[in-house]
């Protein structure tokens, strides 16, 4: 095992656990109580399509400006302005709910997408530097801080539901734990990390090179297809189980805290099995088993099968986004231009993805609409030999120095 990194390094990867789980808790939180907020908006399957669109309009949002703002601020900024927009958007959700206003809700989710899209791409420039200070695979355990922060958000949610406490106090609820979350990560996050040298700052030429790479436009694609994989089941599994397995709101949103939980065991689990798989072969396999859960959640008429199956799906689909990062900022120089540019990718299928699955849940079920993340899934598993080193780079950082934020020349092809 390779030495120790410094405290300050160990107090950044701490601090940036905390900032990925604040994210999946305030998210799941929202998502166990999907049915209820319906119910108080007496909306259709399509209206609440485009209510959860919301969210994938914010995310887009931030991820296309937040590259941008870490090449000129630095992460630790944007990290803190995700956060608030997080913390803000659990109180406008909570009152959208208490209300029963569709446009509350919209907005708040649409500040929680924002939120996320700013922090995404900066903590993960951050994960991908501590990364490299460590020598090892950090950001699986650091998505599975996600993960963990959804299973202790639907469980929150669960409990809520079970006991019959109002969405609006709720919502009020976790509003004060990740308050108190972030108050504890923001000491820990470093100055100065991610911002663009003098001769980086080449803008569109810089960006336009980046679409012209091959290699990353494929690692974009196993993200696209993974996000849409995840985020259909973080959208749409709870009325999915109640609509097309005619489940009750507790079970059904039991079944989505079961996602959570098997997505978070995967991602702190990865790290070991990626050094000793590698990549691709995680990536590949992962597809695959998310696609095969996704079928039988599809196709299966028991119930009991359908929910069984769900934990394939979450266990899948776990690793598919943080290793395809992690393959994205070391796939050539300007990681925070890498992991912005696939990152985006990605998030055009949370922009497209509720809408569209809701317009084909309204006229052929929610059961059917799942049969176009199956094959996406499918696509990304031909997809993950992409998540490889560069030819004539064998080094488990991509070939370049621990801790290097510098442009480097392009490995050999």
């Amino acid at each position: 095992m390779p030495p120790l990194p410094p405290p300050a390094v160990r107090r950044h990867r701490r601090a940036l656990q905390l900032c990925f789980a604040i994210p999946g808790l305030s998210l799941a939180s929202w998502v166990t109580r999907t049915p209820e907020v319906r119910d108080r908006l007496d909306a259709s399957t399509a209206e609440m399509g485009l209510v959860l669109s919301g969210m994938a309009v914010g995310s887009m949002l931030g991820i296309l400006v937040a590259g941008a703002l870490v090449a000129r601020f630095a992460t630790r900024p944007v990290v803190v302005t995700g956060m608030v927009l997080v913390l803000a958007s659990t109180a406008v959700t909570a009152l959208g709910a208490a209300v029963a206003s569709a446009p509350l809700v919209t907005l708040g989710l649409f500040l929680i997408g924002s939120g996320m899209g700013l922090s995404e791409v900066a903590s993960n420039v951050d994960g991908s530097l501590v990364e490299r200070e460590y020598g090892r695979p950090v950001l699986p355990a650091l998505h599975g801080c996600y993960s963990l922060g959804t299973v202790v958000g639907a469980l929150l949610g669960v409990a809520g539901a079970a006991a019959g406490l109002p969405v609006p106090w709720h919502l009020a609820a976790v509003l004060l734990l990740v308050t108190v979350l972030f108050a504890l990560a923001l000491p820990g996050l470093r100055p100065g990390l991610g911002r663009a040298l003098p001769r980086q700052e080449e803008g569109g030429a810089r960006e336009r090179r980046l679409y012209l790479d091959p290699k990353l436009l494929m690692i974009g694609g196993v993200v696209f297809a993974m996000t849409l994989a995840e985020g259909a089941a973080t959208d749409w599994l709870p009325l999915l189980m109640a609509d097309g397995h005619d489940m009750p709101a507790g079970p059904s949103s039991a079944v989505y805290a079961g996602f959570a939980a098997t997505m978070a065991v995967g991602r702190f689990a990865g790290g070991p099995v990626v050094a000793r798989l590698g990549r691709p072969a995680v990536l590949g396999g992962g597809a695959l088993l998310a696609a095969a859960g996704i079928a039988l959640v599809a196709f299966s008429d028991a119930p009991a099968a359908a929910g069984c199956a769900v934990l394939l799906w979450g266990l899948g689909t776990a690793l598919g986004f943080p290793l395809a990062l992690s393959a994205a900022g070391e796939s050539g120089p300007d990681t925070t231009g890498r992991i912005a540019l696939t990152s985006r990718i990605g998030y055009v299928a949370l922009l497209a993805g509720p809408p569209v699955l809701g317009l084909l849940g309204e006229h052929l079920g929610l059961r059917a609409a799942m049969v176009p993340v199956l094959l996406l899934a499918l696509t990304a598993a031909a997809l993950s030999p992409a998540a490889g080193p560069r030819r004539g780079d064998g080094s488990p950082n991509g070939g370049r120095p621990s801790g290097d934020t510098r442009p480097q020349a392009p490995a050999t092809r």
